[in-house]
């Protein structure tokens, strides 16, 4: 069901504009889209130039401003497509006064339209919508044409870290790594029972958890044999 489009949607946006930047591309051809670069300028951005973390479906913002404020040698952008949701994440980072967090309103295909090749030092999928139907799977988060996209932006020896309650869906994406080039580690069948240290739970893993449902989790990184 679609989300309704919440009061004053723009105006609250328009608020806050410091922590946003709203893509505006026409052309729903990402291709085509993403070669005419309009690359952000993220020294002026952040307050400090430091090593660039980036999450892909921030939801409401939970992870990003709790992990921003947990690691302020780091800038963390946050990236989420729907404005009805991004908005509470930027009102949050506002509320909070967090200097080192600022949020994408963008679809992840279009991420280097706007971020430069190597630039992401790590990169979190969280809590991805699995898209369950076959049909959608190139819609998934995890699927070989993003990752693609993924290995332009990030550094060399940059890693993606992955959480999902969904069994099916984090099977699928260890089959993609593999397939694209990454190796994995401190793979989790069981995150929330596994002795991890450090971790930040996302709104939607609170939920889950809380239902007692096991929370998956792995490492992902670039093979050095890799040569895509």
């Amino acid at each position: 069901m679609r989300m309704r489009k919440k009061k004053h949607l723009e105006d609250r946006l328009e608020a806050v504009k410091d922590y946003l930047f709203i893509s505006d591309i026409k052309d729903r051809n990402f291709k085509t889209a993403i070669k005419e670069k309009e690359y952000l300028d993220l020294d002026g951005w952040f307050e400090k130039s430091q090593p660039l973390y980036l999450e892909i479906g921030c939801g409401k913002g939970k992870f990003a401003c709790e992990y921003a404020l947990a690691n302020p040698h780091i800038n963390f952008l946050a990236v989420e497509r729907t404005g009805n949701v991004l908005v509470m994440a930027c009102e949050k980072a506002k509320e909070m006064e967090i200097p080192n967090l600022r949020f994408i309103k963008a679809g992840a295909e279009y991420l280097e339209k706007y971020l430069k090749p190597n630039s992401v030092d790590r990169l979190f999928l969280n809590f991805s919508c699995p898209f369950p139907k076959a049909t959608y799977a190139t819609h998934r988060l995890t699927h070989r044409r993003f990752l693609e996209i993924y290995k332009r932006i990030m550094k060399k020896h940059a890693e993606i870290y992955q959480k999902t309650d969904n069994m099916h869906f984090f099977e699928f994406s260890i089959e993609q790594f593999s397939s694209a080039g990454f190796a994995l580690k401190n793979v989790s069948l069981d995150l929330h029972n596994s002795g991890f240290d450090g971790n930040i739970e996302t709104e939607y893993e609170n939920r889950f958890a809380s239902l007692g449902q096991p929370i998956y989790r792995l490492e992902a990184y670039l093979r050095e044999d890799n040569d895509d």
